[in-house]
């Protein structure tokens, strides 16, 4: 078993002991999350620590875009508890770039497109090419994008 899903599971059975709703109801889910990873496609398999990182990255995406849904349907308890989820998901992934040193590897990878002749917005692909491979995990791909047509723009 991956050290990540065996760490979830701990976790779980202390959430459970320790009586503590949210944190058992969101790593439960988690967990039957990347279950069904495990056995999607033809033959069932045992998913690796970055396979099941994906899996929890994917499930906290859905917390944060179900807390926005919530929150302007003016529906704040709902989107508080959606939240406090994703904070909890939080909790096992790398920490996100902050926007300073995100800025700067997207500037190192605009320089680097212009060096290869692509200008403008439409070098996007191009920079998006070299910037993914060394953010992966560590930002959201919405956010990588607003920064590359920031400073493609600028």
């Amino acid at each position: 078993m991956t050290t990540l899903k065996s760490k979830l599971q701990e976790d779980l059975t202390a959430a459970i002991r320790g009586r503590d709703e949210l944190r058992s109801s969101t790593l439960r889910l988690t967990l039957t999350a990347i279950t069904k990873e495990e056995v999607a496609g033809k033959e069932a398999r045992e998913l690796s620590d970055d396979e099941v990182q994906k899996v929890i990255t994917r499930e906290a995406k859905k917390r944060r875009e179900a807390a926005e849904a919530f929150a302007q349907g003016g529906r704040a308890e709902q989107a508080a508890r959606e939240k406090a989820e994703g904070e909890v998901l939080a909790e096992y992934l790398p920490k996100q770039l902050s926007d300073d040193e995100l800025r700067a590897i997207v500037a190192q990878a605009v320089e680097e497109a212009k060096a290869a002749g692509a200008e403008g917005p439409r070098a996007m692909g191009q920079v998006m090419k070299i910037v993914n491979p060394k953010v992966a995990g560590l930002a959201e791909g919405g956010r990588v994008a607003a920064v590359v047509k920031q400073l493609l723009a600028g």
